[in-house]
């Protein structure tokens, strides 16, 4: 049966999205994970992967074509199956629907009894068209890796009134946990899942529309795609049961807001009021339990937020040496004394696998295994790096790292050997004139690279203040999708945790990924005499499908150059 691929809600403020790139032409074999297309939202350009096997059937638009969230984007089935329909009805869920006349809408109420007729319920969501229903929320695509999504928390019960901007619910992806917000008022009718449940991308998330003029269970099947005898139960069950959890976390919002500072604000409101140089903390929240919302921003008077901004810039350098703590891969938890209490029986315990550790699996298992991997290793004397680090922090308003200075000296090094700043696609090589550096950083539930956009093109003080507030976000999970995806290029720091030398494993879809060691002390011969030097060693793990040895080896010799002579990346 063919199913429907609608236009995903790939950021939080998208609201249609332009495909930049087909991967796959009509009639061509599909597999689950294929790369479909490259859409480009309001924030970044992103892949948008097949999540079932099939035979592209149908395309919503060529490339550089619009289409809205929730459009009609492809679909996908058995080859010489009739979609007609399904074209007709912009991508109507209910794919085969019987040329009868719908019966009266007591049938809800017949099927919801344990009615298990297909015929009558198959003809209710003949007349609900759920792609172009306003009401329906569908779980977004908030990563460029994400199938699926954990419900972490939801902030609105069934019944409640919601507002536009307002947040809905806490979703949990393979890469950080991100606010879902509302974008229209009405009453949430519905919610597809509990807290702690799973909903696939593109799975009916929930309904909010005017209480007693939506069939919310004729939206619930048509969105399923099939009937249920049993889908009015099972929809009570499902709004029923988070309501406890729900009323909770919506009452305990502003005590926590109050008991750790966290401030209340979308994360739109958060990057405008950056933008505008505002201070959230001066202005007055509209939304749900007092939060900040965009309109809020706009709306705030430009002269007083001058003013109040400058209170806290120094709060932001309070910590000096806080960012290069988390640039690691592995960093071990304080053991409590009840650890090295001897076990005298056996035991174990299973932990369920998170969404980030799911994925991070998933993507570099692919990459071990698909990508050849060689290993080029290279000694830096870090001499000139000390002294010029310890320089630069005298006049610098944000401190300074090693891993900094390794980011800048990469980004320009990629600038001279392009080759090395490239994706293998199958059938060619893609090189990226723009250059994009992944910082790898160590999270309780796996790893996450945030990426310093356009790295060659900033100073060594711009890209410390960058990663300091990327590597906080990403210990708070509150990474956004374009914060952790679009890298040309990744570094693995594992010098702080004293290990000399290691491979990496290649970050997909780049080619080539730096493990960088400690710095260490080591004595060799000078003059006529013998003295100590600082040694440090980085080691490039290339794919040879796209990268060559002599071009790996010429990238390293251009960042040992660089990081020997810092005063060359300043000229």
């Amino acid at each position: 049966m063919a199913e429907v691929i609608l236009m995903p809600r790939l950021s939080d403020t998208m609201t249609e999205g332009v495909i930049a790139a087909w991967h796959k032409k009509v009639g061509d074999t599909v597999k689950k994970g294929d790369l479909l297309a490259e859409v480009e939202t309001d924030k970044a350009t992103m892949e948008l992967e097949s999540y079932k096997d099939g035979v592209l059937l149908h395309i919503g638009t060529e490339k550089g074509g619009k289409l809205q969230v929730n459009d009609l984007l492809a679909i996908i089935g058995t080859k010489g199956e009739d979609i007609s329909s399904l074209i007709k009805s912009g991508g109507q869920a209910a794919e085969k629907i019987e040329s009868k006349k719908p019966e009266p809408k007591k049938e809800a109420a017949t099927k919801s009894a344990g009615s298990k007729q297909p015929e009558k319920p198959a003809a209710d969501t003949a007349t609900v068209d759920i792609s172009k229903m306003e009401e329906v929320v569908l779980m977004p695509r908030l990563s460029d890796t994400m199938t699926e999504g954990v419900i972490a928390a939801w902030h609105k019960n069934v019944g409640d009134k919601v507002k536009k901007g307002d947040i809905l619910a806490e979703i949990e992806t393979d890469k950080a946990t991100m606010e879902l917000e509302s974008y229209k008022n009405g009453t949430l009718l519905y919610q597809g899942a509990a807290k702690g449940e799973k909903i696939q991308v593109n799975a009916l998330l929930c309904i909010i529309g005017e209480k007693g003029k939506v069939d919310v269970d004729a939206v619930v099947a048509a969105a399923k795609g099939k009937v249920d005898s049993q889908s009015a139960a099972g929809s009570s069950k499902a709004t029923a049961k988070p309501e406890a959890g729900a009323e909770q976390q919506a009452t305990a919002a502003p005590d926590q807001s109050n008991g750790n500072g966290r401030l209340k604000a979308s994360p739109l409101a958060k990057k405008l009021a950056k933008e505008k140089g505002i201070d959230l903390k001066t202005v007055h929240g509209s939304g749900d339990g007092g939060r900040i919302v965009k309109a809020d921003v706009d709306s705030f008077s430009s002269q007083s937020s001058v003013g109040s901004q400058q209170p806290d810039a120094p709060a932001k350098q309070a910590t000096p040496g806080a960012q290069q703590a988390p640039v690691v891969e592995g960093m071990p938890k304080a053991m409590t004394v009840s650890q090295f209490i001897p076990v005298t029986e056996e035991k174990f315990t299973d932990t369920p696998n998170s969404q980030m550790r799911k994925t991070i699996a998933r993507r570099l298992g692919e990459s071990m295994f698909s990508a050849p991997h060689f290993y080029l290793t290279i000694e830096v004397n870090m001499d000139n790096a000390i002294a010029a680090r310890t320089q630069m922090n005298e006049f610098s308003p944000v401190k300074i790292s090693f891993q900094d200075m390794i980011i800048k000296a990469c980004a320009m090094a990629l600038r001279q050997h392009p080759a090395v700043n490239s994706s293998w696609m199958g059938d060619f090589i893609r090189t990226y004139q723009h250059i994009h550096i992944g910082s790898a950083v160590a999270v309780p539930e796996g790893l996450i690279v945030p990426v310093i956009k356009f790295a060659d093109q900033k100073s060594f003080s711009q890209i410390a203040a960058e990663a300091k507030e990327l590597y906080t976000k990403a210990r708070d999970k509150k990474l956004q999708p374009h914060e952790f995806s679009g890298n040309t290029f990744t570094i693995s720091n594992l010098g702080m945790m004293d290990i000399e030398e290691f491979t990496a494993v290649i970050n997909p879809p780049d080619s080539c990924i730096l493990a960088v060691g400690k710095i260490k002390e080591v004595v060799i011969k000078k003059a006529d005499g013998f003295g100590v030097t600082n040694i440090m060693k980085v080691t490039l793990s290339c794919d040879h499908r796209s990268v060559d040895g002599a071009v790996g080896a010429a990238f390293l010799q251009t960042v040992k150059k660089f990081m020997e002579n810092p005063i060359g990346m300043l000229v």
